[in-house]
């Protein structure tokens, strides 16, 4: 069953009440607007916090630090130095696991015990994983062979340049786990990040927020904009500062995202919706598929990107397996 906020860790309670604001060149700022929205516990409908609502001025305030941040001390930074922040991002998630859990528990509606063991665990994994590719992102050299000029000898090769600043935008069905998967990678190939966390679970991508300043990154490095997708959102994927989106969520929005990102040919990542299957053959162990079939379609409420929303059932086992 989800907590209620009777259960929980008291910083938890001090955290949820105080107005959150946003996180721009590694302040702590209101929105230009001045605008706040709640972000709202699903299993009791109500009002957990009050958030910045951030839009397209707040948006293009971010870009700017991350722009900065991306020309000044980030790309001054070694590969290993860059990985030893991240490091420290992993460990001092591990060291707040009870604090993500609430805050996913309640912001989400999912489980506390599936936040403690897997959500938050996973996400501070992903940081540790993705510091070690810092220093090991390499080009190739190429050897050549022109026939029309047999003698000569050129020397071609792949040197592999962070993107620049990045735009991410993700879904409400894993907070924490998307957060730390989009900005995983991006850190380790020493980009910079604007991230929109979705209006209805911002709670856990603030608090992730205060630990990339209690790591050490610098000023701007990740910037973290919550709002809406038609103002926050549609901003972020247009910007020409942005040199590249990655967003998670529904094929209807990725196709705007698309339209939206045509106006400096930015760099677009989408991971959009699927209808993934199961396949139970009569001579799988009927006891762990069914089971697992159910556990498929239904885990996280059925919020998965890859849940299992088909089953094809082979004939002879096909009243048994049951419908």
């Amino acid at each position: 069953m989800a907590t209620t906020l009777a259960q929980v860790d008291p910083r938890v309670v001090s955290f949820l009440e105080k107005p959150r604001k946003m996180l721009i060149n590694g302040n702590w700022v209101e929105s230009v607007s001045g605008k706040i929205f709640p972000t709202y516990d699903p299993s009791t409908g109500e009002v957990l916090a009050q958030v910045a609502e951030g839009d397209k001025a707040d948006i293009d305030l971010a870009v700017k630090a991350a722009r900065k941040a991306f020309e000044g001390p980030w790309r001054k930074m070694t590969a290993s130095q860059r990985g030893r922040l991240i490091w420290k991002l992993g460990d001092l998630i591990d060291e707040h696991v009870e604090e993500f859990a609430y805050l996913e528990s309640l912001d989400n509606g999912k489980p506390l015990t599936v936040a403690r063991a897997a959500d938050v665990p996973l996400a501070a994994e992903l940081f540790r994983y993705m510091a070690g590719w810092a220093t090991k992102l390499e080009g190739n050299t190429i050897p050549l062979s022109v026939p029309y000029t047999p003698k000569a000898k050129y020397l071609a090769y792949t040197l592999r340049e962070p993107v620049g600043v990045v735009g991410q935008i993700i879904p409400w069905n894993f907070p924490l786990l998307m957060a730390a998967w989009k900005l995983g990678p991006v850190l380790a190939t020493g980009c910079t990040v604007v991230l929109k966390p979705a209006e209805q679970t911002p709670l856990s991508a603030l608090k992730l927020g205060e630990l990339i300043l209690e790591a050490g990154f610098p000023e701007g490095v990740v910037n973290i904009v919550p709002g809406y997708g038609e103002t926050a959102g549609a901003a972020l994927a247009a910007h020409n500062d942005v040199d590249k989106i990655a967003f998670t969520g529904s094929t209807e929005v990725g196709k705007l995202i698309v339209q939206a990102a045509l106006g400096n040919l930015k760099k677009v990542s989408l991971e959009l919706g699927g209808k993934s299957p199961n396949v139970i053959y009569k001579d799988a162990d009927l006891k762990t598929a069914i089971p697992g079939a159910a556990s498929a379609i239904f885990f996280n409420h059925g919020q998965c990107c890859c849940a299992g929303s088909r089953l094809y059932i082979e004939q002879a086992v096909f009243d048994q397996v049951g419908i």
